[in-house]
Formats: C-alpha cells, structure tokens, sequence
C-alpha cells in the first residue's frame, strides 16, 4: 500500500501549529495540544497507509479539531490558526469520505 502522504502532511501542519503557538505566544497548551493531536494523526496515516479502510483514528482525530477549531474561529474571527486548522481538517474529512466511499463502490 502506497504511504498516506496527505495524512501525514496534515499531521506534520497540526504538530508544527502548536510548537509555533508556543514559540510565538508561550502557550504551553497550544505546544501540547498540537503534538498530542500530531502524534496521534501520525498514528492514523500509519493505519490508512496499511490498510485505507482504517480510518477511524484519523477521522476522529480530523472531526475532533474541525469542531473545535471551527467554534474557535466562529468566535473570534481569525482565520489564523483556528481558521486554516478547520479548513484542513474538513479536507481531511472530505479525502476519508471520498475514499470510503470508492472503497465502498469498488466492493460491489
């Protein structure tokens, strides 16, 4: 199976986002929060790079932070972070849809 490379770009974005956070404004829950939700997106390409009908870890994870940072950026206005994460998470979510759902037709 071919490497996840999307998921682990977007990994790399959300790890890379919280030590920027905490570079830029000395958040330590911004540091700890992307690197948590990095390592485990990490994990979730892993699976979908094994077997792409496991996508569950990444797709919580990805649903998880587009809720999240979606509210963030409803509330505040600025596209940065909280804007750009929810946008990539929605892609995310959109490819892992996509994808299932072609695994899906392909089944039948």
């Amino acid at each position: 199976m071919p490497a996840d490379v999307p998921g682990y770009l977007y990994a790399g974005a959300i790890a890379t986002g919280g030590i920027m956070g905490y570079v830029k404004a000395g958040s330590i829950p911004s540091l700890a929060a992307g690197l948590i939700c990095g390592t485990v997106l990490v994990i979730g390409a892993y699976q979908t790079s094994q077997d792409p009908s496991n996508y569950g870890l990444q797709l919580g994870t990805s649903s998880l932070l587009a809720g999240l940072m979606g509210f963030r950026y409803y509330k505040s206005g600025k596209i940065m972070p909280a804007g750009v994460v929810s946008l990539l998470s929605i892609a995310i979510i959109s490819r892992i849809g996509i994808r299932a759902l072609n695994n899906q037709a392909t089944k039948y």
